[in-house]
């Protein structure tokens, strides 16, 4: 058996396997009725130029996926990496993919030295402990949101 994990970019073609992934975190995380992007817009949203979905796999197996949005951080008039989820597989964790999956990120970014940021649960302390160990800086901050069934009425 092959024990290999290759980390590569996700295409339009994998659109199955990443709403699949998605969907499996977005239960893990109780946010299922959340995660509503049909396998259709998964094509459109792998062929964006500013979308990077970097899927993890071994031996055809996707074990867990990262993905980030390329968007301009208006302080430092500079493009970063906004990552939005990492996943990696029940079976798959503590066997190195998240790592391998953050470090090929990474490498993405380098190239454009662009920052990489994004947000962690509270009370997730082993994913705080896991971004620690990559050298990661984290800060505490609340994170509101502002959907438009709450803002709607405000503005009619």
């Amino acid at each position: 058996m092959n024990d290999t994990v290759h980390v590569r970019p996700a295409e339009p073609d994998d659109a199955p396997v990443v709403h699949t992934l998605v969907r499996e975190i977005a239960a893990h995380e109780g946010d299922s009725e959340h995660a509503i992007v049909t396998v259709d817009e998964w094509r459109t949203i792998l062929g964006r130029p500013d979308v990077t979905v970097l899927l993890a796999e071994r031996a055809g197996e996707p074990l867990g996926y990262v993905s980030a949005q390329r968007r301009l951080h208006l302080w430092s008039g500079r493009d970063i990496l906004a990552l939005d989820d990492l996943y990696v597989r029940p079976h798959a964790r503590d066997a190195g993919v998240g790592h391998w999956l953050m470090v090929t990120l990474a490498r993405s970014a380098a190239a454009g030295r662009l920052a990489i940021r994004w947000e962690v649960k509270p009370d997730n302390e082993s994913a705080q402990r896991f971004y620690r160990r990559l050298g990661a800086t984290l800060s505490t901050k609340v994170i509101a949101g502002w959907r438009p069934e709450s803002y709607l009425p405000l503005v009619d």
